[in-house]
């Protein structure tokens, strides 16, 4: 039997990452918005929906996520930058435009809260690459820890939407964008890297 290994630098970092991609607090003056047509149990009936939609979605790709990989024949490097220019075009239209959206139905749960906003092309992405640099511990652990804080940060949304107000929100929103930017061009020089390792 593999002894389990597990760094705590990667650990930390891995979690961090994707915490910071999925920006649950970004999202808080959203939900606030999307459920405030609807009764506190409702309300909590669609926070229960996103993050088990979450869950489901980014353990997946935890689990079969290096199988898609190998299925398409994609290197890590490829999928780095790839994902990084996902990722960077995400926070530009997060930086310039932000999200606006509307609607007082149960299903926002699922989507658009818990797909594509919170579980979109990034976090798919932070937690492949994730996978393959890190091992499958790490990566499951990242997620969990990152999944346990979105939904701490959401059992206090209520208070964290007062305490941030219209204008605390707006700057949250792009402090994100921009450590999403960073992120993303540390994903792409990561697969140039590779690219030029492996001439």
């Amino acid at each position: 039997m593999n002894e389990l290994n597990i760094n705590a630098d990667e650990l930390i970092r891995a979690s961090i990452s994707l915490f910071i991609v999925m920006d649950p607090i970004g999202l808080v003056p959203l939900i606030a918005s999307l459920t405030s047509n609807l009764s506190r149990e409702q309300s909590r009936r669609v926070i229960r929906s996103t993050i088990y939609t979450a869950s489901g979605l980014l353990l997946a790709f935890a689990i079969a996520g290096h199988y898609i990989l190998d299925v398409f024949g994609i290197s890590l490097a490829s999928f780095s930058i790839a994902g990084g220019l996902l990722l960077l075009l995400l926070s530009f239209e997060l930086l310039l435009k932000g999200w606006e959206l509307k609607g007082n139905d149960i299903s926002i749960g699922a989507v658009p809260l818990a797909f594509p906003l919170l579980v979109g092309p990034g976090a798919i992405t932070t937690t492949i690459i994730s996978l393959e640099r890190y091992g499958m511990p790490v990566t499951m652990l990242s997620v969990v820890i990152a999944l346990a804080l979105t939904m701490l940060t959401f059992s206090f949304m209520d208070r964290i939407n007062r305490l941030l107000g219209n204008l605390g929100s707006l700057i949250v929103s792009r402090v994100m964008a921009i450590l999403i930017a960073g992120i993303a061009i540390e994903f792409i020089l990561s697969g140039i890297d590779e690219f030029i390792l492996r001439e």
